[in-house]
C-alpha cells in the first residue's frame, strides 16, 4: 500500500484491526460508517483502516468508565 504509508500513515487490514481490538470485522465496519475510524483505499481498491484512528478509539476507551458492577442501571428497578 504505497499511498497512506509513503505519506507516514501506516494502516491495517479489517481482520487485523478487529483482531486488535478485540471485535469482529463487522464492528470494525460499524466503527467506519460511524466516523471512529478512518480508512484508506488502496491502489487495488481494498480499504484499510488508519492506525492512528485505532490508537485513538483505545484511548477513548480507556477514558471511558467501567459503569459495570457499580448499580448505575439495575434492569427491573
Amino acid at each position: 500500500m504505497r499511498g497512506a504509508e509513503s505519506q507516514g500513515r501506516r494502516s491495517l487490514l479489517i481482520d487485523d484491526a478487529a483482531v486488535l481490538l478485540g471485535v469482529s470485522r463487522r464492528t470494525i465496519y460499524y466503527r467506519i460508517r460511524e466516523g471512529r475510524l478512518e480508512t484508506v483505499r488502496t491502489l487495488g481498491g481494498s480499504q484499510r483502516v488508519l492506525l492512528g484512528s485505532i490508537e485513538q478509539l483505545l484511548r477513548q476507551r480507556r477514558r471511558l468508565p467501567d459503569l459495570a458492577g457499580i448499580g448505575a442501571f439495575e434492569p427491573g428497578l
